[in-house]
């Protein structure tokens, strides 16, 4: 074994006897409805919640019980505790509930470790939405902080939907952690998502997202928070909480409790022993490893541009940006050049985040000022975004695009290098009380048409169509005179010729500018580039974020505020306050107009790119009147949650969510 994986397994060895701890249930919330005093079906309730005691670990965390036909019990634990963790909570749970929902029909109990319910219904594979409950800390993050905050824990949330939907029968779950780089300060959020396992795709997916819109509205800047469903929750917070990997194994039966409190002991002496032992070796081995490096006992060979391709199985997308082996070598740099441009990736260098890594700003030896954007390598998707972004960018040339000077792939490290930006991101001017000042009528009216130039480029004039999937303020760099530049294309698709729509299971991206038919089914074209490139449009002219993720209670979110003015013959009340003198009044209209063209509800009707640069470039053509933008991902995001316990029903009339990366691409 090398020395290296040895110390990886020592390290994770002691960090782990710290870190796998039994999380108590350390609070109860209880949520009832539909009175009944018969006492067979109270019968029929403890017997079929008492049947759940002793099934639910060794079926991997999930088991329902139904009671002669009129009441089905189900319990849920988190993906993350032990048998014995998963046991004591549903036994806990199960009287508590009993005793604070005595007449009732229908209850759920959530603890820190399960969830626990019944109901004299149909609930098993059903979505369940009659109820919710939330948790916060009070503590929130400096008020500098709180829109990178935000903004990562909700693209954090996107990915964990998704990796939570697309789970099997056994287990629904989707846990992991994101940096925020923000205010000199870098912080690290961790999150766990998880719905019951007997949920379809779209159900857990559905709940997940109502999760993430109520964390939202209740906790924009709380350091951690919790919201409960019935099929699903949702926790963050700035600190470690869950254990990695998953414990409960769906076919082990739980532990006895003899057993359990031997580990337990161990778990307290263990560690002391084991972490100066540890220590003492790990220090041994890492002596012996740089003295092994020093005198050249080996050396770890760079893995060729070619040979990553084949890895990921890109071969198809090789052929079809037609791009020869020889030249994407030609863009590549060794990682010591790297490295002395950043000065060794020095936490002063940095400038920004995305969804894969951090990104530095580096000097080459011929002066020439970089981005350097380096994949972390505990990011599960960077290498084939990392492919992604390297073959699609370099082919790519035009002056709207962010231009790609090279990558290294080098031992672990993989590294895209880009032109340097010097003003940074457009959501750095645009939602920044201060800076967006800077943004006059003018600059906007030129960024939105460079915003659609390049975009036209990458679905029509460029020798592919590509779909870019993440477009959005952040994902839009200004240069020093303030053109726009699109940049991040970890998550873009080819399109053949004839080719007009894709599908994926594996949703990414960003809620706030995503097009229903993505965010709901996974379903992607130039179409939905045209929503996301809507929204922006919206954004500029409005100065404000479309996102509950960062607006108050009470202030209405952006779709449905700019609609009401259009119809109400106001649009120019949707105008950024900052600009009240020297604006076009025709083109502040025109461009509202577009921007609810582009966010129509169905895909046909929305313009082309073609059809908006036309637009913007020709006042003599009359525009079409838009249709009432899908509110799909706001007030109840996918679920119209009323809060009446006996309502139940759904609907895809809301609004989407942002997040939002930083400055550069990911």
């Amino acid at each position: 074994m090398k020395p290296k994986s040895i110390v990886l397994i020592l390290l994770t060895t002691i960090i782990n006897f710290n870190l796998t701890v039994s999380q108590s249930s350390d609070f109860g919330i209880y949520k009832c409805k539909n009175n009944t005093n018969t006492n067979v079906f109270k019968q029929d309730i403890t017997k079929s919640l008492t049947s759940l005691t002793g099934h639910v670990a060794s079926h991997g965390g999930f088991y329902n019980s139904t009671a002669s036909t009129r009441v089905t019990s189900t319990a849920l634990c988190r993906g993350d505790i032990g048998p014995d963790e998963c046991e004591k909570c549903v036994k806990t749970a199960i009287p508590s509930l009993l005793r604070n929902c005595p007449n009732h029909a229908e209850a759920a109990a959530w603890y820190s470790d399960c969830i626990v319910r019944f109901s004299h219904g149909e609930i098993v594979g059903v979505l369940d939405t009659w109820t919710f409950d939330k948790l916060y800390n009070s503590a929130s993050v400096d008020k500098g902080e709180v829109s990178e905050f935000s903004e990562a824990l909700s693209e954090l949330t996107v990915k964990l939907t998704a990796l939570a939907a697309n789970g099997g029968s056994v287990r629904k779950l989707g846990f992991g952690n994101v940096t925020v780089v923000g205010s000199g300060l870098v912080r690290t959020i961790y999150a766990m998502m998880q719905c019951t396992p007997d949920l379809s795709k779209e159900m857990c997916r559905k709940c997940l997202f109502n999760a993430s819109e109520e964390i939202g509205k209740c906790c924009r800047g709380r350091v951690a928070a919790r919201v409960f469903y019935p099929n699903c929750f949702l926790r963050y917070s700035n600190e470690h909480f869950y254990n990695d990997p998953p414990l409960i194994s769906s076919s082990g039966e739980a532990k006895s409790g003899k057993k359990n409190n031997t580990t337990r002991t161990i778990y307290v002496v263990v560690p002391v022993i084991c972490g100066s032992l540890g220590l003492i070796v790990i220090g041994v081995l890492l002596y012996l490893m740089k003295k092994r490096r020093n005198g050249s006992l080996s050396k770890e060979k760079t893995t060729s541009f070619s040979s990553l391709l084949d890895e990921q199985k890109q071969t198809s997308m090789k052929d079809a940006a037609g791009m020869e082996i020889a030249t994407v070598q030609n863009l590549q740099y060794d990682l010591k050049t790297i490295e002395v441009a950043t000065n060794c990736f020095s936490p002063k260098n940095t400038i920004g985040k995305g969804g894969f890594g951090l990104v530095y700003k580096g000097v080459l030896p011929n002066g020439q000022e970089v981005a350097v954007k380096r994949l972390s390598e505990t990011s599960g998707q960077g290498v084939q975004e990392f492919v992604n972004e390297a073959v699609l960018v370099a082919k790519l040339q035009h002056r709207n695009l962010v231009r790609l000077l090279g990558f290294c792939h080098e031992s672990k490290e993989k590294i895209l290098i880009y032109e340097y930006v010097p003003n940074k991101s457009l959501d750095y001017f645009l939602f920044n009380s201060v800076k967006h000042g800077h943004l006059d009528w003018a600059k906007r009216w030129k960024i939105i048409g460079g915003v659609t130039r390049g975009m036209l480029y990458l679905h029509e004039d460029s020798r592919l169509r590509i779909i870019h999937r993440d477009l959005k303020a952040s994902n839009i760099l200004l240069d020093q005179d303030m053109n726009a530049k699109i940049s991040d294309f970890g998550l873009a698709r080819i399109f053949g010729v004839d080719q007009t729509l894709g599908n994926t299971n594996k949703i990414a991206g960003t809620l706030g500018y995503m097009s229903p038919e993505y965010a709901m089914h996974g379903h992607f074209s130039v179409k939905s580039d045209v929503f996301s490139f809507g929204v922006i449009v919206l954004e500029i002219v409005s100065g404000r974020r479309n996102s509950s993720f960062y607006q108050q209670d009470d202030v209405e979110d952006l779709l449905p505020l700019a609609w009401k003015h259009w119809t109400g013959g106001r649009p120019l009340e949707l105008l950024d306050p900052a600009l009240t003198e020297s604006y076009s009044k025709d083109e502040v209209v025109r461009c509202i107009n577009i921007g609810l063209l582009c966010v129509q509800e169905d895909a046909d009707a929305r313009p082309s790119m073609a059809s908006i640069l036309n637009m913007l470039n020709n006042n003599s053509i009359t525009l079409p009147e838009p249709k009432k933008p899908p509110y799909f991902l706001s007030k109840g995001l996918l679920l119209d949650i009323s809060g009446d316990a006996d309502k139940s029903y759904v609907t895809i009339n809301s609004e989407d969510e942002s997040s939002t990366s930083k400055m550069y691409p990911r």
